[in-house]
C-alpha cells in the first residue's frame, strides 16, 4: 500500500477553486469584450489570471491520475487515458466550433482563426487576436490538450528508459525553458516596435512554450503529494497559512504586472501568478484549511458546469445583449449583467444535459466494456 498523502475523495476545495476560476474568467471577458457596468473594470485588470488557476488545477488533477498508477506499480493505459479525455473534451468542443463556423450571427467578433487550427488544437500558436478574435479563448484549451497528449507519452518514455526518478530534473529544465522562451519572445516583440500590443499577445501571452508554468506547478504539486508523503504532510498542516502566502504573492504580482507588456511582467509575472495559485491549490488539499472542509452545492454545481460555461459564455453574452437591448435594457447596466448571468447559467445547464452528460455516459459504457474483456 502506498504511503502517499491521503486526501478526501470528494475534493470540495478544488470545486471551490474551479468555480472561482470560471467566475473570474467570465467577469474578465464580460468587462473587456462587451458592454458592461463600470465596476467590472477593476476585475478586468487581473481577471485574466483565472485561466492560470485552471492550468494549475489541470496539471495537478491529470498528473495525480497518472502518478497514482506509477506509485502503485500499475501500468498506465494510454488507451483508457485518451478515451477519458476524448469524451470529456472533444464532443462539447466540436459542437461549439460548429456553431461558430456555421452560424456567423453568434460570433462575438469579426473573424475566426482557420478551422484546421481549431481541429488540431494549434489555434493558440501564432494567434492574431486583432484579426482572429472570435472564440480566441480557445487558446487555453489548446494548451491543455497539448499537455494531455504529451504528459502520458513523456511518462511512458521515462518509465520505458527507467528514468522516472530523474523526472524532477525534467520539471526544472521545463521551468527554466519557460523563462528563456519569454525572455527571447520579449526581445523579439520589442524589436517589432508594435504599439498596439497585438504582437505581445501573439508571441508571449498565447504560445504554449510561454505558458507552461501553471501546468508544471500543478504537476509538481501532484508529484510532491504522491512521491514525497512525509514532506507534503508537513506542508499540508499549514493550509490556512498557505492562503496567506498566496495573498502576499498576488500582492507582489499585482504591482509587477501593473504594466502587462513590461519586461518583468512578461518574463516573471506568469510563473509568480502560478506559484500563488499553487499555494491556493495546496491549501485546498489541506484537511486543516476551510476550503477543504467547507461544502457548497453552489460551487460544486458551478464547477460541474465550468467547462460548458468556458466554451459558450462569449456566444451567450453576445447574443443576449444584442437581443435584450431591444427591450430598452441598457447594455452597460447591472440589469443587463444579471440577465446575461442568468442566460449563461441556464444555457450551460442545458449544454451539460444535452451534450456533456450523454457523452460521459458513452465513455463509461466503453470503459466498462473494455474492462470486462
Amino acid at each position: 500500500m502506498s504511503g502517499s498523502t491521503k486526501v478526501n475523495h470528494k475534493l470540495y476545495g478544488l470545486d471551490h477553486l474551479r468555480a472561482f476560476a470560471i467566475t473570474f474568467v467570465f467577469l474578465f471577458h464580460y468587462g473587456r469584450l462587451f458592454a458592461h457596468p463600470q465596476w467590472t473594470n477593476s476585475i478586468s485588470e487581473f481577471g485574466w489570471s483565472g485561466v492560470d488557476l485552471f492550468f494549475v488545477l489541470s496539471g495537478y488533477l491529470i498528473a495525480s491520475q497518472l502518478f497514482l498508477k506509477i506509485d502503485t506499480g500499475k501500468k498506465n493505459s494510454l488507451k483508457e487515458f485518451f478515451i477519458k479525455r476524448f469524451f470529456r473534451i472533444i464532443p462539447a468542443y466540436i459542437g461549439v466550433v460548429a456553431l461558430y463556423f456555421l452560424l456567423p450571427v453568434v460570433r462575438e467578433r469579426e473573424s475566426l482563426a482557420p478551422l484546421w487550427k481549431f481541429l488540431t488544437f494549434t489555434q493558440n500558436i501564432g494567434l492574431d487576436v486583432q484579426h482572429q478574435g472570435t472564440f480566441s479563448h480557445a487558446w487555453s484549451l489548446c494548451i491543455e490538450e497539448q499537455f494531455y497528449l504529451l504528459l502520458p507519452l513523456i511518462l511512458a518514455a521515462l518509465i520505458y528508459f527507467k528514468q522516472i526518478k530523474n523526472a524532477f530534473w525534467l520539471l526544472i529544465i521545463l521551468f527554466v525553458f519557460g523563462f528563456a522562451a519569454r525572455f527571447y519572445s520579449f526581445e523579439h516583440v520589442k524589436s517589432l516596435n508594435d504599439d498596439s500590443g497585438i504582437s505581445w499577445y501573439k508571441w508571449i501571452y498565447y504560445p504554449t512554450w510561454c505558458r507552461l508554468d501553471g501546468l508544471l506547478v500543478g504537476v509538481s504539486i501532484a508529484a510532491l503529494l504522491r512521491f514525497k508523503p512525509r514532506f507534503s504532510n508537513k506542508i499540508l498542516k499549514y493550509g490556512n497559512a498557505l492562503l496567506v502566502v498566496s495573498i502576499i504573492i498576488f500582492a507582489v504580482d499585482y504591482f509587477l504586472c501593473a504594466e502587462p507588456e513590461s519586461f518583468n511582467a512578461s518574463v516573471f509575472g506568469f510563473p509568480l501568478v502560478d506559484l500563488g495559485y499553487g499555494c491556493i491549490v495546496l491549501a485546498a488539499l489541506s484537511p486543516r484549511c476551510f476550503l477543504y472542509t467547507y461544502q457548497s452545492k453552489i460551487t460544486s454545481k458551478i464547477a460541474a458546469l465550468s467547462y460548458g460555461i468556458y466554451l459558450i459564455h462569449k456566444i451567450v453574452i453576445h447574443v443576449t445583449q444584442s437581443q435584450f437591448v431591444k427591450f430598452k435594457i441598457d447594455d452597460n447596466s447591472n440589469s443587463m449583467f444579471l440577465v446575461c448571468v442568468a442566460v449563461v447559467s441556464v444555457t450551460s445547464l442545458l449544454f451539460n444535459e444535452v451534450i456533456e452528460k450523454p457523452f460521459l455516459y458513452i465513455r463509461r459504457r466503453i470503459l466498462s466494456e473494455s474492462e470486462s474483456k
